[in-house]
């Protein structure tokens, strides 16, 4: 019986929890750019949205039993954590986020070349002595991560004030502007899913519905806009553990569409796009609403304000939790076509110089480059590839 030779190269190794939303889409956009280069990529993740998607790239995918949040299975998540890199023997680990960065970590402890990517810091999500906690960890644990990539200058600001000592690295989110991109004029498609009025103003949230992306202070916003244009209409895209309580608050003219495959289509039947978060590390809707033409208002927290270019943040920037000033803006967009026109032309501009998900890749390709010396694991053909 004929068995295949061992591929010499060892391979990357990227962990990740959670399993869906922005930190997935991250981890299959580098996945799928490190497979085209040639590289051997294996990602160890809980069951979900990202192990499936994993596996249809073409990467190799290992079961990760793992909870969202550190909890009583820490212990036993670290051990399998390491007996998983011991069979893999990747030649580097790749953590995303908190929960996969602090079990990767401890599993490993420096001795593979390591990056973590906390795609926003864990004691910014927290209070109290659960924040002080992950301070703390994260303090102790930096000194087991050779590169600790930030997605925006801010994120990177605030590890550096909280007294986290690092090699940081600043490689901005990216989107595929061929995926993302403006419906031909004679495309436009109808509201997928739900019966609306072509011609109500649309205003659409894309995100997990939880306190992080801030659909609560859309809601405490929504009666003030409904003031101004009766007729206007709210979809909230996404699912989460608040979605209950926020249909439990929402008006007749607020719609839930709830998990979707694909966004675009939401993106493109809004009139404007709406995040108000309450912290960020760089999160993809704006870049993605963007990327297909449409005007975005965010707050003004990490990550967020650092998605727009300067010259939208007069128009499109709004303070955290305020749902009085998000109210304002949005009333005072959503009649003004003309100007939405020409916000969401010069962000789709913005989005394809800043945020082309290959040169993410690319940026990502370098520092492990940098990381592995001249190891065969990752060669100028990385380069090359991900160009082609």
């Amino acid at each position: 019986m004929h068995h295949s030779a061992p591929d010499p190269r060892p391979p990357v190794l990227h962990l990740a929890q959670p399993v869906d939303g922005g930190v997935a889409r991250v981890v299959l956009d580098l996945t799928r750019a490190q497979l085209a280069a040639g590289l051997d990529v294996v990602v160890a993740c809980p069951a979900g949205e990202l192990a499936a998607g994993a596996r249809a790239l073409g990467a190799r995918v290992r079961h990760w039993r793992a909870t969202r949040t550190p909890g009583p299975s820490l212990l036993r998540e670290v051990r399998d954590l390491a007996h998983l890199v011991e069979e893999v023997r990747p030649a580097l680990v790749h953590a995303h986020s908190a929960k996969a960065g602090l079990a990767g970590r401890l599993a490993v402890r420096g001795r593979i070349p390591t990056v973590f990517q906390p795609h926003a810091w864990s004691f910014e999500a927290v209070g109290g002595v659960t924040a002080r906690l992950a301070l703390r960890w994260e303090r102790w644990g930096a000194r087991w991560a050779h590169q600790v990539v930030c997605v925006s200058d801010a994120e990177r600001a605030t590890g550096l004030r909280a007294g986290i000592r690092a090699d940081f690295a600043v490689v901005p989110n990216g989107i595929d502007p061929d995926r993302f991109r403006p419906a031909a004029a004679d495309a436009v498609p109808s509201t997928p899913g739900l019966e609306l009025d072509p011609a109500a103003p649309l205003v659409v949230c894309v995100g997990r519905l939880c306190r992080q992306k801030g659909q609560d202070v859309l809601l405490a916003a929504w009666d003030a806009v409904l003031r101004d244009l009766p007729g206007a209409r709210l979809v909230l895209v996404g699912d989460g553990p608040d979605r209950e309580e926020l249909r439990a608050r929402a008006p007749h003219s607020v719609l839930f569409a709830g998990a979707v495959a694909d966004p675009v289509p939401w993106y493109r039947a809004a009139d404007l796009v709406v995040l108000p978060s309450r912290w960020e590390g760089m999160a993809l809707a704006p870049l993605e609403a963007m990327a297909c033409g449409r005007p975005v208002v965010v707050t003004d927290v990490d990550g967020a304000r650092e998605s727009l270019p300067p010259a939208l943040t007069r128009h499109c920037l709004v303070p955290p939790e305020c749902p009085a000033a998000l109210a304002e803006t949005v009333a005072a967009l959503l009649p003004d076509a003309p100007l939405r026109a020409s916000l969401g032309d010069q962000g789709r501009r913005h989005v394809l110089s800043t945020h082309d998900v290959r040169r993410t890749a690319e940026a990502v390709a370098d520092l492990y480059r940098e990381l592995l010396g001249a190891a065969p694991a990752v060669s100028s053909e990385c380069r090359e590839s991900i160009h082609s």
